[in-house]
């Protein structure tokens, strides 16, 4: 009977990620219970953290540019065609698994779910302030960023740009640290 509503529910249009999230809110259990955000926050906050790291818990802004010269204009003009402002939230934690990167991002949600995806992964870091990022998409898919920072990983920035005929997109990824700071 349960899996014919979940089919039901999955022909509708709702993930099954959704329908897990919605069945774990009102599930009563009888022990307190802690989700993703509370278990990244205790680990950042570990004996030894002090030193700056690139571990944390950040908040993404995206500004996009197009900058070129139009069909019939004189002058090359610069202009914003996206900008989200704290748009969603990630964690960034030390890859334990893979030998190709060194630090992985995973997005913050604010529903329960059973595993969390690895959204990007940084690898090159260097002392400096350089490091290489991979936003990975689906399908196998992924775009490559090159990314700066402080000495503290309070604020790191990274751009990205691509040619398209006369216009030039560059994609500017800015992460402001809002844990540990």
């Amino acid at each position: 009977m349960a899996i014919a509503s979940v089919l039901a529910l999955g022909a509708g249009g709702c993930s099954v990620h959704k329908i897990y999230s919605m069945q774990q809110r009102n599930k009563v259990y009888p022990f307190e219970q802690i989700n993703f955000n509370d278990v990244m926050r205790a680990y950042l906050a570990k004996p030894g953290a002090n030193t700056p790291s690139i571990e944390g818990i950040y908040s993404v802004t995206l500004v996009v540019t197009k900058k070129g010269r139009g069909l019939l204009a004189s002058t090359e003009r610069e202009r914003v065609i996206d900008r989200q402002e704290n748009y969603r939230q990630v964690a960034i934690m030390k890859d334990m698994k893979s030998q190709n990167r060194e630090y992985i991002e995973i997005p913050i949600e604010t529903g329960v779910l059973p595993s969390y995806s690895i959204r990007g992964e940084f690898s090159k870091v260097t002392n400096n302030s350089v490091a290489v990022y991979q936003r990975l998409e689906k399908r196998g898919r992924s775009t490559s960023y090159t990314f700066s920072f402080d000495k503290q990983f309070d604020v790191l920035e990274g751009v990205r740009t691509e040619d398209r005929g006369n216009f030039t997109i560059t994609e500017k990824l800015t992460y402001l640290k809002v844990f540990p700071r």
